[in-house]
């Protein structure tokens, strides 16, 4: 994945700064601030904001609520699964950090066109840090019949230090939703 945020059109920008207001509004929520939008043709056509916590659902990440807000829309507007497919083939996401590794395999599944990105993701990291499953697969077909990625361009970097510097706000204040440890952590177990 390239990363030259220097080189980015105004509208690159734009629309990376309107997913790190997705991620303003998650961390007003408590969520951990990751926020994306979806665009088709220049215009914004879906957004999303970690909801995690507020769904009691591990999977409601940034990318797959905006991604579900199009399937919705499109199977509503009578879309057949081909249609699906080719409208995904012409959508760029813009997302404050690299997808993770099941948001990546998603967009990938999904033929996204490409995915643009702010700060690496070096623990999930979907689109270089852990697996590259930006670059897709070979193989059409796994043996087991579970389509295989097609692959996406990916560009990261852009807007980064607003996106890590969200994310640092958010755990320097404590995430108040983070489990409780069950034994005294290491610094604290010192006499």
């Amino acid at each position: 994945m390239a990363s030259h945020e220097e080189d980015c059109s105004p509208d690159t920008l734009a629309f990376m700064e309107l997913a790190i207001q997705q991620a303003k509004l998650a961390m007003d929520s408590l969520e951990v601030p990751v926020g994306c939008v979806i665009v088709e043709d220049g215009k914004v056509i879906a957004s999303g904001r970690n909801r995690t916590t507020e769904t009691r659902n591990a999977t409601r990440h940034a990318e797959m609520e905006a991604i579900d807000i199009l399937l919705e829309h499109w199977q509503k507007n009578g879309l057949s699964k081909l249609e699906v497919a080719e409208n995904f083939s012409n959508c760029y996401l813009y997302v404050t950090c690299e997808p993770c590794i099941m948001c990546a395999a998603s967009l990938s599944i999904l033929g996204i066109k490409e995915v643009c990105y702010g700060c690496a993701n070096d623990k999930f990291g979907g689109c270089g840090s852990i697996l590259s499953l930006h670059l897709g697969s070979s193989e059409p077909l796994k043996s087991l019949g579970v389509p295989q990625g097609k692959g996406f361009k990916c560009t990261g970097g852009i807007m980064a230090s607003e996106a890590v510097s969200l994310l640092r706000t958010f755990y320097e204040q404590g995430n108040p939703n983070a489990p409780k440890p069950h034994r005294p952590l290491a610094h604290q177990a010192t006499h």
